[in-house]
């Protein structure tokens, strides 16, 4: 009898602590590694939010705008019906603008190292229709036509593809 009971009290007392033990252990990592997500979230939400500021900042520096105000900017397609050279000016080539049911405008662009004026009638080219009239030296300028530069100061005219019209809204 003392033997079976020996065995008998063995028994249970192996199999509690087998069981109790991994489940104690289990909590205790569970918790541990549960603090060290907590900290490592806590540090990654923390660099995050430093680099979501850098980024504004960022933003803020290079003059964003939002797309209401971008939808105030209207965008037409023009044809150069006349462009004309301004002897007295270094840059400025003086366009007559056929904008369709707009009109005609004229523009006095800046794009004068870069083409020739006979060059350039007949042509297509992308004009900002609603910017305010502006006095210069040479004459009334009623709008701007839409070019890109380099580095270097090369200039290029923004063309619509063929096919489009004179007075159509760039979307």
């Amino acid at each position: 009898k003392y033997k079976k009971e020996d065995k008998q009290d063995e028994g249970p007392m192996q199999e509690e602590p087998m069981q109790e033990e991994p489940m104690q252990e289990e909590p205790m990592q569970d918790a541990h590694t549960e603090d060290n997500l907590i900290e490592e979230k806590s540090v990654g939400d923390a660099r995050k939010e430093e680099a979501d500021k850098d980024e504004e900042i960022e933003m803020e520096d290079s003059n964003l705008i939002n797309i209401k105000d971008f939808a105030k900017v209207e965008l037409r397609v023009a044809k150069i019906v006349k462009a004309e050279g301004i002897e007295e000016a270094d840059k400025l080539i003086k366009l007559h603008l056929d904008v369709g049911d707009l009109g005609e405008r004229t523009v006095l662009a800046g794009i004068k190292s870069a083409y020739d004026p006979e060059s350039l009638n007949g042509r297509h080219v992308v004009l900002v229709a609603n910017l305010e009239p502006r006095k210069m030296k040479f004459g009334v300028s009623e709008g701007m036509v839409l070019a890109s530069s380099n580095d270097e100061g090369s200039i290029y005219l923004i063309s619509p593809d063929e096919g489009a019209k004179p007075g159509q809204l760039v979307k």
